[in-house]
């Protein structure tokens, strides 16, 4: 487990890295600090509450990941999780009912 660990660190570290230095390789008015890494979407501006809402609660996204408000991979669109989860959770709570009031 310790190993893996290490490797995801140091993949991590790899990913920021490469994300740096393809926004310094660039002229300083076409830095966007946004893009990806193959497929990995980093974002390195300040972020903003607006952006965290339309990250973290985007419910016009289906996506379950979008790309994270701060750094290198993604975050969990909370909002998609809920509509996928409450008729799991509604189905459940159905269940439970009818065998309570069954006995």
């Amino acid at each position: 487990m310790r190993r893996l660990a290490r490797l995801l660190r140091w993949i991590v570290l790899g990913l920021i890295g490469a994300a740096l230095y393809e926004q310094l390789r660039r002229p300083a008015h076409e830095r966007t600090w946004t893009g990806r890494i193959g497929p990995v979407p980093y974002d390195f501006r300040p972020p903003t509450l607006d952006r965290a809402r339309e990250r973290l609660w985007n419910l016009n996204d289906p996506s379950l990941l979008t790309p994270t408000v701060w750094g290198v991979g993604w975050s969990i669109n909370l909002a998609a999780l809920r509509q996928r989860v409450r008729p799991l959770l509604d189905a459940a709570t159905r269940r439970l009912n009818h065998s309570a009031g069954g006995r």
